[in-house]
């Protein structure tokens, strides 16, 4: 492509609304651009980056025995009632009607769309197992839309999933995607982790997301450097140690403590460790009151809870200083296990029926009680781990401490079961003549997310550096003043030399000044760099990589050999 014709609106300045590394370059490369918030258009070089993604992903999903479709984006109601989840999913169903009045949504996710597909069609065990995929836009309402493509309301997903006999054929098919993940993301030369994940909204019992490592990731990560262990925050199992198991039971004790509401001030006030209180924490669970208490020096992870309830986390917000005192009798600040109103569940983590003599609020203003104990003073419901892990958290699987870390989710697959298939009702006749529920997995890669996760690895303070197997160009070419015959001439021989044996290259061939197209070079990302400068004459160019300073004159009859070293090192063949 000659630049002199390319559509490329580079930036000078950064976007006041890019707050992330990616964000920011995408925009300024002239890759994407917003329409409203949380809405991007790819524009010719952003897109072909995009379809670099794409291709990777379909042949690896190819080579796995997957079958590639396309589905609408628009889903009638019904579907989802089926499932349960037109009302669960939430806010962030992007709903609508037709003429007739009848509702549709944007698809969010496929799930039921695919099971109702094969429902008629797979009658047979003859006929398992199926894999079938799709590339395509999906829609969220997201109500932060935020960091570019990180986080929208429109964007690119393929989203496959699996028919299966039976449980154990089911895992099969999930290693299989396991394995496909691990060599798309491997090829897209990201660094990336294999970690447990919580299955929210899309049901059953077993999940793992690829999480692609960044400082600006909204996932966050606990892993063991000892053994493999890893889990997003909100699924990593908290190992908490309790070191008062010999403490004799003592009285209750009712203390006055004016105007201290939180566990600090609590503790200055009292000269008392945060893990020997009972924090409680209250909220609105779908309309109805929950009270949880777990260790004071703790946070309590709210995904857990939400799964423990059985309600969606938009279902779960915290409570209004109005129900607080409906519930408890005291303001906010005060509340506690002991005397607490019958229509509140109180949610207990298993470690506070294991503390002694823990101080608790005591359902009256400016009082807390002490030497408060389960069993004796209290008791509820008992959820084995409501609390969010830590830095330095004893490892569930090894006992070494754990790390944190922060990434983004780029991939995700998940172990569905029969949750779909039964309620849909496909079923098919096994070896036996008997009907059964086909038993799904469901996979998912953020193609427009990888985009920006790329970026996010592969970047400096001048702009992107493109690996060179999703670069939109493999070889920008710079002819330094395109008014000199010599220069010109050179260049775009060169440019065809290249195009004819299949490298892409880009031909800067735009009368402008030397320093703009450098700063533009640099700005989109191109690895392999070629200047035709001065000494066009003798046929000598300057040739370099995004990735280095360092630059080298030669004949330009090396060149194709350099470029072609170039790919067998990044292990790709010209196509």
């Amino acid at each position: 492509m000659k630049m002199s014709k390319m559509y490329m609106p580079t930036l000078r300045e950064v976007p006041a609304e890019a707050e992330i590394p990616s964000h920011q370059l995408l925009l300024r490369a002239g890759m994407i651009r917003k329409l409203v918030s949380g809405v991007y258009s790819y524009l010719p070089l952003g897109w072909r980056a995009i379809r670099k993604v794409e291709q990777i992903v379909r042949e690896e999903m190819d080579a796995a025995g997957s079958q590639e479709l396309l589905m609408s984006a628009i889903q009638p109601r019904e579907l989802w009632e089926a499932s349960g989840r037109w009302a669960n999913f939430g806010p962030e169903m992007f709903r609508l009607k037709d003429r007739n009045d009848r509702e549709f949504c944007l698809g969010p996710t496929h799930e039921e769309y695919f099971t109702s597909v094969i429902k008629d069609e797979i009658r047979s065990y003859k006929q398992l197992p199926l894999n079938l995929y799709q590339i395509q836009t999906k829609y969220r309402d997201e109500k932060r839309p935020r960091f570019g493509l990180m986080r929208g309301r429109e964007f690119i997903m393929k989203d496959a999933y699996s028919f299966d006999v039976d449980e154990e054929a089911m895992k099969e098919a999930y290693q299989i995607m396991w394995d496909a993940y691990d060599k798309i993301f491997t090829r897209l030369n990201l660094k990336f982790k294999i970690v447990q994940g919580d299955t929210g909204t899309m049901g059953g019992k077993t999940s793992h997301e690829f999480m692609a490592m960044s400082e600006v990731g909204e996932g966050v990560i606990a892993y063991c450097d000892h053994c493999d262990y890893a889990a997003t925050d909100e699924k990593a199992e908290v190992v908490y140690h309790i070191t008062e198991d010999a403490l004799d039971i003592l009285p209750i004790e009712k203390i006055y403590t004016p105007e201290v509401k939180t566990i600090d001030d609590l503790k200055e006030f009292l000269s008392i460790e945060k893990s020997h209180f009972g924090k409680a924490i209250v909220y609105k669970a779908a309309g109805n009151p929950i009270v949880a208490i777990i260790p004071g020096d703790r946070e309590l992870n709210e995904t857990k809870l939400a799964n423990y309830l059985g309600v969606a986390e938009h279902e779960l917000e915290m409570a209004d200083e109005d129900t607080i005192i409906a519930i408890t009798g005291a303001n906010k600040g005060f509340t506690g296990p002991i005397r607490l109103k019958p229509d509140a569940r109180l949610i207990l983590d298993y470690r506070i029926t294991k503390m002694k003599n823990i101080v608790v609020g005591g359902n009256e203003t400016d009082y807390h009680i002490k030497n408060a104990n389960y069993g004796r003073d209290f008791s509820g419901e008992i959820v084995d781990d409501l609390l969010t892990v830590e830095k330095g958290d004893t490892c569930p699987k090894c006992g070494m401490p754990l790390m944190m870390d922060r990434g983004i989710e780029v991939g995700n697959i998940f172990q569905l079961g029969t949750k779909y298939s039964e309620a849909i009702g496909a079923k098919f006749l096994d070896e036996n003549g008997k009907e059964k529920p086909f038993v799904m997995g469901s996979y998912g890669v953020g193609v427009s997310r990888t985009v920006a996760a790329i970026v996010e690895q592969y970047h400096d303070d001048k702009g992107i550096i493109w690996p060179l197997v999703v670069s939109p160009y493999h070889v920008i070419i710079t002819v330094i003043n395109t008014k000199n015959k010599e220069q010109l001439e050179l260049g775009e021989a060169l440019y065809d030399k290249l195009n004819k044996i299949g490298v892409e290259t880009l031909l800067d061939d735009r009368n402008e000044r030397a320093g703009i197209k450098f700063n533009d070079r640099d700005l989109i990302g191109i690895p392999i760099r070629i200047t035709v400068g001065k000494r066009a004459a003798e046929n000598i160019v300057e040739y370099s990589l995004r990735t280095s300073e360092d630059k080298q004159e030669v004949n330009v009859d090396e060149i194709e050999e350099l470029v072609l070293g170039e790919f067998q090192k990044a292990g790709l063949s010209i196509r």
